[in-house]
C-alpha cells in the first residue's frame, strides 16, 4: 500500500485541480491518501500582512484562479465572475480546516476529503464565504454530519492541535507550499502534477515497493 500525505487549504485554488486526480489514482491503485491542513493565512491580519490589503488580496488571489483555469479539467467549475463580485472578504481557509478535522475525528479520513472537496466547490464555484461558520454548518449537514457532534468536536482542543500538527509535520519536511504530497513518508513533491503525471508517479513508486520487497 503506498501512503500519499496531501497538504492543502480550502482556498488553494491548486488544490482543488490535484484533489480529484488523487480520487481517480485512490480508485485505481493501492493507494492511501492521508489528509493534512495547511493554511495560508489564519486570520484578516496574516491575510493583510501577506498581501498589503484584503482588496489586493483578493485581486492577486483570483490571478491564482486564473492560472488555475488554464490547467483544470474543467475549468467552468472555476468561477472567478462570481468571486470578483461577492461582497465578503476574501476569506481565510482556517475555520474551514477545524471542521474539517472535527469532521476527520468524526468520520475518518473520507470524511475529511468529502467535506474538503465540497467546501472547495463553495469556495470556487459558488463563491459562498466559507470564513462564515453557518455556510459550512450547511455544507457538514449536506455530508450527513450530525450537528450536535460537530459542534462538540470542533470545539475541543484536539482539533485545534491536529492543525499545529499538521503544520509542525509540514515543518519537518521542509513544506512551504500548497499542494504538498509525501509519498511513503519519504518523497516531497511541492507542485500540483497533472493526472497523467500523477499516474506516472505512483506507478513507479508501486513497482519499487514490489522491488524491494523481492529483495
Amino acid at each position: 500500500m503506498t501512503t500519499i500525505e496531501f497538504f492543502h487549504d480550502a482556498v488553494c485554488g491548486w488544490c482543488y485541480l490535484l484533489s480529484p486526480r488523487l480520487r481517480n489514482i485512490a480508485a485505481k491503485y493501492p493507494v492511501k491518501v492521508v489528509h493534512r491542513t495547511f493554511v495560508l493565512q489564519r486570520n484578516r491580519r496574516e491575510m493583510i500582512e501577506r498581501f498589503g490589503s484584503l482588496s489586493q488580496a483578493k485581486k492577486e488571489i483570483l490571478q491564482h484562479w486564473a492560472q488555475c483555469q488554464r490547467y483544470a479539467e474543467q475549468p467552468e467549475l472555476i468561477n472567478i465572475e462570481r468571486m470578483q463580485e461577492a461582497k465578503f472578504e476574501y476569506p481565510s481557509g482556517y475555520l474551514a480546516a477545524l471542521y474539517a478535522k472535527a469532521i476527520e475525528q468524526l468520520r475518518g479520513q473520507q470524511g475529511h476529503w468529502d467535506f474538503f472537496d465540497a467546501v472547495q466547490r463553495a469556495h470556487l464555484y459558488e463563491a459562498q464565504n466559507i470564513s462564515d461558520a453557518q455556510v459550512l454548518n450547511q455544507i457538514a449537514k449536506a455530508q450527513g454530519v450530525s450537528h450536535l457532534d460537530l459542534i462538540a468536536t470542533l470545539y475541543s482542543p484536539e482539533v485545534k492541535q491536529a492543525i499545529i500538527n499538521d503544520k509542525s509535520h509540514a515543518a519537518n519536511f521542509g513544506i512551504q507550499t500548497i499542494p504538498s504530497l509525501v509519498i511513503n513518508g519519504k518523497n516531497v513533491i511541492s507542485q500540483t502534477l497533472s493526472q497523467e503525471q500523477l499516474e506516472q508517479l505512483i506507478c513507479t513508486q508501486i513497482a519499487n515497493q514490489k522491488e524491494e520487497e523481492e529483495i
